[in-house]
């Protein structure tokens, strides 16, 4: 059936009969779904991997200029600068009131940290540059951790068990299983390993809005919560502190999220698409 908005035709999904009967089936057993205008149609996904391009790009530029001594805010320019330069739009910049184009979170703070001149990067610091990239109407998102200098080995191991963490939730997001799944798989690594998972933010959908449905959870238990079912587009973006999971946020900007005990925390976030074999990484 053909769906219109405003008079314009919204191409539907495209996939194969089996994956239709399937859906078909799920909704009659009751089964929580996503909305239809969540599953990407050919259009969309050609425009999504064209912003995703920018922003992995991006991500490897600032992995070859990140450096001790650079202020946060000369990695907010070159994130809008090598942004504009590609057509693109940083879509952090003025999003609820954000006032950079880049999120950049340094040791204890978990995530939201403004770019600014007084903030320097110094030997042993791990840093998380989170970017997101709107490319003619299409959102992507991701993000990775740095390493300035000689970091110490905790500092190391966090950052490598919350990539793994990235990892194992990239590797649990297959088609017909179900969002507390992911959760679940990244909770127990992290735990594991003796590092905590921050709960109050989540992966979201992402492609034609910034922040869309379904929220992903990096905790939870399996076999809960909405199915995974082809043609979704989302982040996997798991927050890992090395102490406890409380955080706090910035009472005078409001936006900067610390470790309640002032110990590190490490992020990596890729988007992801999911294919009715498997799922394809769009950001990383």
């Amino acid at each position: 059936m053909k769906k219109w908005n405003k008079g314009v035709r919204i191409t539907p999904p495209t996939y194969s009969d089996a994956v239709e009967e399937k859906l078909q089936q799920l909704k009659k057993d009751g089964v929580r779904l996503p909305s239809r205008h969540l599953l990407r149609t050919d259009e969309q996904l050609a425009g999504i991997r064209e912003s995703a391009k920018i922003n992995t790009a991006l991500l490897d530029y600032i992995n070859a200029n990140i450096r001790e001594g650079m202020s946060t805010a000369e990695i907010d320019h070159m994130v809008y600068a090598f942004t504009t330069d590609h057509d693109a739009i940083p879509a952090d910049f003025l999003y609820e009131g954000y006032p950079k184009s880049v999120c950049v979170s340094i040791n204890d703070v978990v995530c939201h940290g403004i770019p600014n001149t007084k903030e320097i990067l110094c030997n042993g610091d791990i840093v998380n540059v989170d970017v997101s990239t709107i490319y003619k109407g299409y959102f992507s998102d991701a993000s990775r951790t740095y390493l300035i200098g000689e970091v110490s080995p905790d500092k190391q191991r966090l950052v490598q068990v919350a990539k793994e963490c990235r990892d194992i939730g990239i590797a649990t997001a297959q088609p017909w299983t179900r969002l507390g799944d992911i959760g679940a798989a990244i909770q127990e690594h992290a735990e594991k390993n003796g590092y905590s998972v921050v709960r109050e933010f989540c992966g979201h959908g992402v492609g034609i809005k910034f922040h869309e449905e379904p929220d992903v959870m990096h905790y939870g238990k399996k076999g809960t919560g909405m199915m995974i079912v082809p043609g979704m587009t989302f982040t996997i973006e798991p927050m890992i502190n090395m102490g406890k999971r409380d955080i706090f946020i910035d009472e005078e900007d409001e936006w900067t999220v610390c470790t309640e005990d002032g110990l590190p925390s490490a992020q990596w976030e890729s988007m992801i698409l999911i294919t009715e074999n498997g799922n394809e990484i769009l950001t990383e």
